[in-house]
């Protein structure tokens, strides 16, 4: 079973070192994300991590997304496009290795301390530079692309609890 919460959300417990106050809400995100799908995946088998109940994706597909997927939209916030690494990690994603859960916890760890460096690291000033996603060069700015890691990582962070919650449930 999954381990209880470690206390109260990550938004209650006050700021984050170094975070600049504009960018606190998505630090602490990304933080509750991990600390929830650390909690949800705890004790899975490797067959539970990988099944797909109702055809929605797997867990393990989840955690491979999370860390891609934040990894990405923080490339663009720094103004930069994918690299052919990045770009191969992606197309992975729907090739998915039955792995246990350790290692694709590790990475999004990673990519969470690689996130919050980064935040710590934007200067309030530059929020409303205007930034390009992906080969048809979308507009928004880097407060959106930060913003919206973190809220992206949320959603796919709720879905992990509940498969979690179904695949527990499953003989």
């Amino acid at each position: 079973m999954a381990n209880p919460p470690s206390g109260p959300e990550f938004w209650l417990r006050g700021p984050i070192e170094g975070v600049p106050p504009p960018l606190m809400p998505a630090a602490h995100a990304l933080l509750q994300t991990l600390e929830d799908v650390e909690r949800a995946v705890d004790g899975l088998t490797v067959d539970q991590l990988w099944l797909t109940p109702g055809g929605a994706a797997s867990i393990g597909f989840h955690l491979i997304h999370l860390s891609g997927s934040t990894d990405r939209l923080l490339t663009y916030a720094r103004g930069l496009s994918l690299n052919d690494e990045q770009k191969a990690a992606l197309g992975k994603e729907q090739q998915l290795p039955r792995t246990e859960a350790a290692p694709l916890l590790a990475d999004f760890r990673r990519t969470v301390d690689a996130a919050l460096a980064q935040i710590k690291g934007t200067p309030p000033a530059s929020l409303s530079d205007a930034r390009a996603v992906g080969r048809a060069g979308l507009p928004t700015t880097v407060l959106g692309l930060i913003f919206h890691a973190a809220e992206h990582s949320q959603r796919h962070a709720g879905q992990v609890v509940t498969t979690a919650k179904v695949v527990r449930s499953v003989p």
